[in-house]
């Protein structure tokens, strides 16, 4: 018998579990920000200026926000396995038709169905993470989950850059191919996904009833105590000013995050002169820069992540996570060679991922039942309007002034105004 059942469970669902959830996310969020590096051939052949590109970009979490709340409430219905399968299968067909895309009007109606299609991926994992985690190890178990996203980045970019090297194969652009290779692998994980994904620890058969018993025992005692003090019921998730609130700052760290990311390949290719015809030894130059951002994004997601739970911290964490992306922006701002754009498009990376743990530690300490659900997917949905706001106001900004330090200064800002509410707040 274990000396601890709880802790060999929570080991035994993170090998397990874990670098499953991890594969998948990485495939989300490689098929939601493979644009940035298909634009460098596709903004030219359809003709999309850099206020409709940013449009385009950006419209991706509009259909994604206004399925988001809806989404999160069927899976806490019908169960994770079923619902996470369907996501992946329509966002799968949605990313492959982008490769039909023929002008701006056609590229933003498929990014906007291809939001439809993948809402309520995130917040479902994240309510899922909290039918198998307690408390005492969420933070860290978010921390590792959320480097799918600096993976997708690190592994993606070069992959991404080779697949737009195969222009003209078969007659299809570079980026055709991009949508096509990339949007087929979530197609067939969302059939592994309904085969293999347990609903919850009481499905897993690699748990013995003693480590079952002790899972269920923990987490059931987490949910009357949170409901005790904190939030439970379905109006509450919707109308707290907690929820809210953490909703801003989400929003503000998602105009960065994705104002960042969707841009970064075209700002850097402006800055070493490859321009956007897509030319194979340009394009892959450019993805191994970017995946320099990534590498600290990774860092910082971990290292700040593991020290939150450690310390047992969030506040500061998410502030000093919030002072990393400021500094980031404003080098990004003030820089103009290719080692200042690197420089601080790595710090705010660093800054932005390095919250994403904390914050989330934070947000789910005072959720619990449908709660959870509604206001999990109600923070993440104000969150990723800034998803919306971010990329069309780098393009706007750039449309208007020729540059981004506009922009890189309104992010600055943002970040500021973030820090408020955060500093403000009670653990």
């Amino acid at each position: 018998m274990s000396d601890n059942p709880l802790a060999t469970a929570v080991g035994k669902a993170q090998w397990r579990l874990l670098p499953f959830l991890i594969l998948l996310y990485i495939v989300a969020y490689l098929d939601r920000i493979n644009v940035s590096f298909a634009a460098l051939g596709m903004n030219q052949e359809l003709g999309l200026s850099q206020t409709a590109y940013g449009f385009g970009a950006g419209i991706f979490f509009v259909g994604y926000v206004l399925f988001e709340v809806p989404s999160n409430l069927i899976l806490a219905k019908v169960g994770p396995r079923l619902w996470i399968a369907r996501i992946m299968l329509s966002w799968g067909v949605a990313t492959v038709a982008l490769a039909l895309a023929s002008g701006p009007a056609s590229f933003a109606g498929l990014r906007f169905l291809l939001g439809v299609a993948e809402a309520g991926f995130f917040p479902g994992i994240i309510l899922y993470l909290t039918y198998w985690f307690p408390l005492a190890y969420r933070a860290r178990t978010v921390a590792l989950f959320m480097t799918a996203t600096p993976l997708a980045g690190l592994l993606g970019s070069p992959v991404s850059g080779w697949i737009m090297t195969l222009h003209e194969v078969l007659g299809l652009s570079g980026w055709q191919w991009l949508f096509i290779l990339e949007g087929i692998p979530a197609v067939v994980l969302g059939l592994v996904v309904y085969w293999r994904l347990p609903n919850g620890p009481a499905e897993a058969a690699w748990l013995t009833p003693e480590e079952k018993q002790a899972l269920a025992e923990a987490l059931d005692a987490e949910k009357n105590a949170i409901a005790s003090r904190h939030l439970s019921g379905l109006r509450q998730g919707l109308v707290s000013p907690a929820v809210w609130l953490g909703g801003f700052v989400y929003f503000c760290m998602v105009v960065a995050m994705y104002g960042l990311v969707m841009w970064l390949p075209q700002v850097i290719a402006g800055v070493i002169g490859a321009g956007e015809g897509g030319a194979a030894a340009g394009t892959m130059q450019v993805s191994l820069l970017v995946m320099i951002a990534y590498a600290f994004a990774m860092a910082g997601m971990v290292l700040i992540g593991t020290s939150s739970d450690r310390r047992g911290e969030r506040r500061w964490h998410i502030l000093g996570s919030l002072g990393l992306c400021l500094l980031g922006m404003l080098v990004l701002a003030s820089g103009a060679g290719v080692v200042w754009v690197v420089a601080g498009a790595s710090l705010a990376a660093m800054g932005i991922w390095g919250m994403i743990a904390p914050f989330w530690g934070m947000a789910t300490a005072v959720l619990t039942g449908q709660a959870a659900a509604a206001g999990i997917a109600l923070i993440n949905s104000l969150g990723n309007l800034g998803g919306f706001a971010g990329p069309y106001v780098m393009g706007f900004v750039k449309a208007q002034t020729g540059d981004f330090t506009g922009a890189f200064l309104c992010i600055a800002v943002l970040m500021v105004l973030a820090a408020v509410p955060v500093y403000l707040a009670r653990e």
